[in-house]
């Protein structure tokens, strides 16, 4: 039997034990040694005991009809359902090396909602808190900030000029086959390419259903409500495809790794920013992380001003004065470390909760199911599998990596700033955001403009 040996406590205390397995060890106390064995053991970030002592608080509080929409409550409650959600995916098997833990956070909150299994105090509350903090903005520029910050600057320049290429090729061939798929499946060339096709990738909601919506009623003299009503399923499913498709990509540069750059663009290990930040910097203290944090918030407040001056939405606006920042050098090495760890805080910390709270407030359950027709389905998953191998084959063709360029173009197809997030997510390249913003906003934009231009003028000669 081996010999007992001392071992340091991370407090200073010797603890002798004997170990007769990997992992396991005996002659402990159960405390507090073995009860910080407990401790350590977790439900995506949450202790098991913080985890349990939630529930049973939030079933208290539920009961009692105290559920606020304040902060620390939406905090414990968004936390503990979104990584919740997250796990059930996360342990499935197959369904996990697809995403399935965005997908879980995102879908079964609607479906929990939806068939009335959320007190509705709850989901109130979460809705009140989601909408009226808009913290999904405040993800964003922490992402976009930090992500640009870490990067290399050339490596920078170089994969904001040429991820238009595959983005604007994968559009197009997008459009052709999707089109040509609704049509030989009875839907017409008409509405496969308005009311399918364009609706994938027009930008999301608020930046493309809604607006795209708008245009129609007005150019067909058709109900803003019922025009919106048929397009936002279509949204929701390509977006739902997206995430599946990235998540499965994310499974294939696991077994092909020279298809993958995890995360970078281009081959051009400096892009690597987890390698990058702590080496040039050494530790960084909380208040150089605090002023990053507030660094990221304020380019997107001017973000914000730009849109009311040049109606540029503010996502957009923040990502191109944050790459202006890095490339005039504006922003300290040790600052852009800084802003390294606030995106990989964000990143563990708040991306399963946000998609939880999304999946409450922002997704309405009977208007996916609604869209589940075999010949929507088989047109969606046409229009977005050529957007992303376009994407790939392009991304290859122009030396960058395949895996990355088509999950950037999966982000064309998805739902505005929550679906880049679940896509990411899906596909565990959160760095690709500033790119994935590009795909979405300006993509959409154009897509949206180009298609009320095209629709009036079919109008006019029809």
């Amino acid at each position: 039997m081996p010999s007992p040996v001392p071992t340091a406590h991370p407090e200073g205390v010797a603890i002798t034990t004997t170990a007769h397995l990997p992992g396991v060890q005996t002659g402990t106390r159960f405390w507090p040694q073995g009860w910080w064995r407990l401790v350590d053991l977790q439900i995506g970030i949450i202790p098991l005991p913080v985890y349990l002592i939630l529930v049973a608080l939030l079933w208290v509080l539920a009961s009692e009809g105290e559920i606020k929409a304040d902060a620390p409550t939406m905090i414990a409650v968004l936390v503990l359902g979104g990584f919740t959600c997250a796990e059930i995916g996360k342990r499935l098997p197959v369904l996990r090396q697809i995403g399935a833990g965005a997908i879980f956070a995102t879908f079964i909150p609607s479906a929990l909602v939806y068939y009335q299994l959320i007190p509705e105090s709850i989901v109130k509350a979460i809705t009140d808190f989601t909408k009226f903090t808009n913290f999904l903005y405040l993800y964003i520029a922490a992402i976009i900030v930090g992500s640009i910050l870490g990067m290399d600057r050339t490596v920078l320049i170089k994969g904001f000029l040429k991820i238009f290429v595959p983005l604007g090729l994968g559009s197009l061939a997008a459009g052709c086959v999707g089109t040509l798929v609704g049509t030989l499946l009875g839907l017409g060339a008409h509405h496969t390419f308005f009311f399918i096709v364009v609706p994938i990738m027009a930008g999301g909601v608020g930046e493309g259903a809604i607006p795209l919506s708008i245009g129609y009623g007005n150019i067909l003299g058709l109900p803003e409500g019922d025009v919106f009503a048929q397009v936002l399923p279509v949204v929701m499913l390509g977006s739902l495809t997206a995430i599946i498709l990235a998540g499965t990509l994310n499974w294939v540069g696991k077994r092909k790794p020279h298809l993958t750059g995890e995360g970078r663009l281009q081959p051009d290990t400096e892009n690597d920013m987890q390698a990058r930040a702590p080496v040039e910097t050494g530790p960084i203290d909380a208040a150089t992380v605090a002023a990053a944090g507030l660094t990221a918030v304020t380019l997107y407040l001017l973000g914000v001003m730009c849109h009311h001056l040049t109606g540029l939405p503010a996502p957009v606006a923040m990502l191109f004065l944050a790459v202006l920042a890095k490339l005039a050098s504006a922003v300290s090495p040790r600052l852009q470390a800084g802003g390294f760890i606030v995106y990989k805080f964000v990143q563990v910390g708040m991306t399963y909760p946000l998609l939880f709270a999304i999946g409450v407030s922002l997704t309405p359950w009977d208007k996916l199911v609604a869209a589940f027709t075999i010949p929507n389905l088989i047109t969606i998953v046409a229009t977005v599998v050529t957007l992303m191998g376009t994407g790939y084959l392009v991304g290859r063709r122009l030396g960058m990596y395949p895996i990355e360029t088509a999950i950037v173009n999966a982000c064309h197809s998805g739902q505005g700033g929550t679906g880049d997030v679940a896509i990411l997510t899906a596909a565990n390249r959160m760095a690709l955001m500033p790119f994935a913003q590009i795909a979405t906003r300006i993509g959409g934009a154009l897509t949206v403009t180009g298609t009320l231009v095209l629709l009036k003028w079919i109008t006019k000669v029809g």
